[in-house]
């Protein structure tokens, strides 16, 4: 060990420190703006994550628990364009109702499964198979696709089962649309 006192040690070492980067700095000096707006953007990222975080903790002290709505009455589909008159939008039909005016399709042709009772009801709507698993994006992503039978259909089995308010709703209006452009 060196008999000379620490602060001069220290001082040595940060002149040798100081040497070094200087030598290096030609090699380091290229990547040296790459370093810079990596730096500045990491810390431009960071102070977006604070701000959220703090508008989560806002938003969660501001709720006082008030429920939130499912559809808010503002929500607009592009399937839900106003048209300038208003259109009034079909009653919920029951199953049994759908099936005696006709807007229902049977259940399934042919004899019912070994074991399974005739009036079981379907586990999915034959109107869109895979329709009780859907998230209401898939669900607005398909529905150019069906007709006013198939969506009363699918109405008719949505307010027997699930009857989730999202579903009823855009059904509803798109049944609606359809309707109104015949």
């Amino acid at each position: 060990m060196s008999s000379l006192p620490y602060p001069v040690r220290v001082a040595a070492g940060l002149v040798v420190t100081a040497v070094e980067e200087v030598q290096a700095l030609p090699r380091t000096i290229v990547g040296l703006p790459i370093t810079a707006v990596s730096t500045v953007l990491q810390l431009s990222m960071r102070a977006q994550q604070v701000v959220t975080e703090l508008a989560i903790k806002g938003d969660t002290a501001l709720e006082g628990g008030r429920p939130v709505e499912d559809a808010p009455s503002w929500a607009r589909f592009d399937d839900d364009v106003d048209t300038g008159r208003a259109v009034k939008a079909p009653s919920r039909p029951s199953l049994e109702q759908a099936a005696t005016n006709g807007h229902a399709r049977p259940r399934g042709a042919g004899a019912p499964a070994v074991g399974i009772a005739e009036d079981t009801p379907s586990v999915t709507p034959d109107a869109l198979p895979g329709y009780e698993s859907m998230t209401i994006a898939q669900l607005r992503a398909r529905l150019r696709t069906l007709s006013v039978d198939d969506l009363t259909e699918l109405l008719a089995w949505e307010s027997s089962h699930a009857d989730r308010p999202p579903f009823v709703t855009m059904l509803t209006n798109r049944i609606a649309t359809l309707t109104a452009e015949q």
